[in-house]
C-alpha cells in the first residue's frame, strides 16, 4: 500500500481516483439520461402521430372503417421512404390498413404487450421505433401502430444520442481536471496557516525558546495538537531556563572564591608550588569565564540593525591576546584589509569569537609558531598558524562542547571553539577548519556583510 507523507498529496491522489471513476460514471449516467429523454420525446411524438392517424379513421354504417389521409400528409407515410410508418389492426390483430408495401403489421402482434409502449424491430437493416395505441372507434377497439425508421434522414434525436460520447463525453475529464486543480489551490490556501505554523516551529531553538506556534486561523482539527505542542514548549522553556540560569549563577558564584584563592596564592612565598597553584587558578578562571560566556550566548540574539567593524574587532582581539602569545614564545600579526569591514553582528560577541580562535591557536601549537589573523572584504576572518594542523577525524568534533583530543590534559575544557560556533550560529554565519598545504591549520569565521 502506498503511503503519502503529505496531506495535499494524499488528498490529490484520492481525488485523482475519484476523478477517474467520475469521468467514467458521469458520461454513462448522462448518456442514459439523454437516451431516456430522447426515447420519451420520440414516444410522445409517435403517440401524437397515432392520434393523428386516429383522426383519419371514420366508421361506416356497416361497421367497417375507412381511412382518409389528406393528400398533403400522404408523403409522411410513403412506403418508399416516408418519415412515419403505420398499421391499423382490429381486435383480432387483423391488419386493416398499413403503410407497408407487403400489407403487414409493423410489429408482430404476439410480441406486443399493452403495457409496453415502445418496441424496436429490425427489418432489412433498419430499426423501427414505435408505439401501439389502443383507441375506441365506434363500438370497437382498434390498435394503431406508428413507428419511425431511426435511419431516416429527418430523425436526428437518435443521432444526437449516438454522437454524445465521441463529441461531448470527452470534455468531462478536462472539466474534472480543472476542478481538481481548483481543489488543489483551495487545499493549499486552507493549509496556509499550517505551513505558517511549520515555519514558526522551524525557528524555535535553544536561542528562541520564547517562540510559540500560532493558533489563530488554524483548522479546528489541528488546534488541539498545536495547543498541546505550545504547552510542551512552555515546559521545555521553563526547564531550559532553569538549567541556563543555574550555569550562569554557578559561574558567577565561582568568580569570587577564585579571586580570594588567587590573592592568597599571590601572598605565598615564591617557588614552584606557588607557580603551579597560580597556573591552575588561571586555567580554572578561564574555564569559569568560558562557562559564563556559553550561558550568556544561549540567550543571545543579534538585532536586525546591528553591525560591527570586523577589522576593528580583530585588531582589539589581536592586541588583547598578544601578551599571551609573547609569553608562550609565539608571534601574532593582523593582516588583510586595513580599512573598515562592516558585517551584520554585535561587536562584543564577535570579539569573544575571534579571541577564542586566537587563544585556541596559541594554546594548541608548539613554541615558535607564527599566528596570523586575516580580515577580508567579504566579511571573513581567517586565523592561520604553521603548527601541526588538525587531524581529519577531529574536524567535526572540535566545535562540540567539552570535547578534548587529550583527556588527560588539564589545559583546556573544550569550550573555546564551542563559543565560536555559537557566535557564528547567532550571526547566521559559519565556522570551518582546514589544514594548510604547507602545514598548519586555518580556522575561517564567515559572517554576513552589513
Amino acid at each position: 500500500m502506498i503511503r503519502f507523507h503529505s496531506i495535499i498529496t494524499r488528498i490529490v491522489a484520492l481525488h485523482i481516483l475519484a476523478l477517474a471513476a467520475t469521468s467514467i460514471a458521469m458520461p454513462l449516467a448522462l448518456y442514459w439520461l439523454l437516451n431516456q429523454a430522447a426515447n420519451t420525446l420520440l414516444r410522445d411524438a409517435l403517440r401524437g402521430e397515432a392520434l393523428t392517424i386516429r383522426s383519419y379513421l371514420h366508421p361506416q354504417s356497416d361497421g367497417e372503417l375507412t381511412l382518409d389521409i389528406p393528400a398533403d400528409a400522404r408523403p409522411l407515410y410513403s412506403s418508399d421512404y416516408g418519415l412515419y410508418a403505420f398499421a391499423v389492426l382490429d381486435a383480432e390483430d387483423h391488419v386493416l390498413f398499413t403503410s407497408r408495401a407487403d400489407g403487414g403489421a409493423l410489429f408482430v402482434p404476439s410480441a406486443r404487450s399493452v403495457s409496453e409502449w415502445t418496441t424496436r424491430y429490425s427489418r432489412t437493416g433498419s430499426t423501427l421505433f414505435g408505439v401501439t395505441v389502443i383507441q375506441p372507434i365506434g363500438e370497437k377497439l382498434y390498435s394503431i401502430q406508428v413507428a419511425q425508421d431511426l435511419a431516416h434522414r429527418d430523425v436526428i434525436i437518435d443521432d444526437v444520442v449516438r454522437s454524445f460520447f465521441p463529441r461531448v463525453a470527452w470534455i468531462t475529464f478536462p472539466i474534472l481536471l480543472i476542478l481538481l486543480l481548483i481543489d488543489i489551490l483551495i487545499f493549499r490556501r486552507a493549509l496556509a496557516p499550517v505551513r505558517a505554523a511549520s515555519t514558526a516551529a522551524a525557528s524555535i531553538g535553544p536561542q528562541r525558546t520564547e517562540l510559540r506556534l500560532p493558533e489563530q486561523s488554524l483548522p479546528k482539527e489541528i488546534v488541539p495538537l498545536v495547543h498541546a505542542m505550545n504547552q510542551a514548549l512552555d515546559r521545555l522553556e521553563s526547564g531550559f531556563r532553569a538549567q541556563r540560569d543555574f550555569t550562569a549563577d554557578m559561574a558567577h558564584e565561582l568568580r569570587t572564591p577564585l579571586s580570594i584563592v588567587r590573592a592568597r596564592v599571590d601572598s605565598l612565598e615564591p617557588g614552584p608550588s606557588r607557580d603551579a597553584l597560580r597556573a591552575d587558578l588561571v586555567n580554572m578562571t578561564r574555564t569559569v569565564n568560558q562557562v559564563l560566556d556559553i550561558a550568556e550566548l544561549e540567550a543571545f540574539i543579534v538585532g536586525t540593525d546591528s553591525k560591527a567593524d570586523l577589522q576593528a574587532v580583530c585588531a582589539d582581539a589581536v592586541g588583547f591576546m598578544a601578551p599571551l602569545a609573547v609569553e608562550m614564545s609565539k608571534t601574532i600579526a593582523l593582516i588583510g584589509d586595513a580599512g573598515p569591514v562592516w558585517v551584520r553582528g554585535q561587536a562584543e560577541a564577535l570579539f569573544r569569537a575571534v579571541r577564542n580562535l586566537i587563544e585556541n591557536a596559541i594554546r594548541h601549537t608548539p613554541p615558535g609558531v607564527s599566528i596570523e589573523v586575516e580580515v577580508t572584504k567579504d566579511g571573513s576572518v581567517r586565523v592561520l598558524d604553521d603548527g601541526p594542523g588538525i587531524p581529519d577525524a577531529d574536524r567535526e568534533s572540535i566545535f562540540r562542547r567539552f570535547w578534548r583530543r587529550d583527556r588527560e590534559s588539564g589545559e583546556s575544557r573544550g569550550l573555546g571553539l564551542a563559543i565560536v560556533a555559537r557566535v557564528a550560529e547567532a550571526h547566521d554565519g559559519s565556522v570551518t577548519v582546514a589544514n594548510r598545504p604547507e602545514g598548519g591549520a586555518i580556522f575561517t569565521l564567515k559572517l554576513r556583510p552589513a
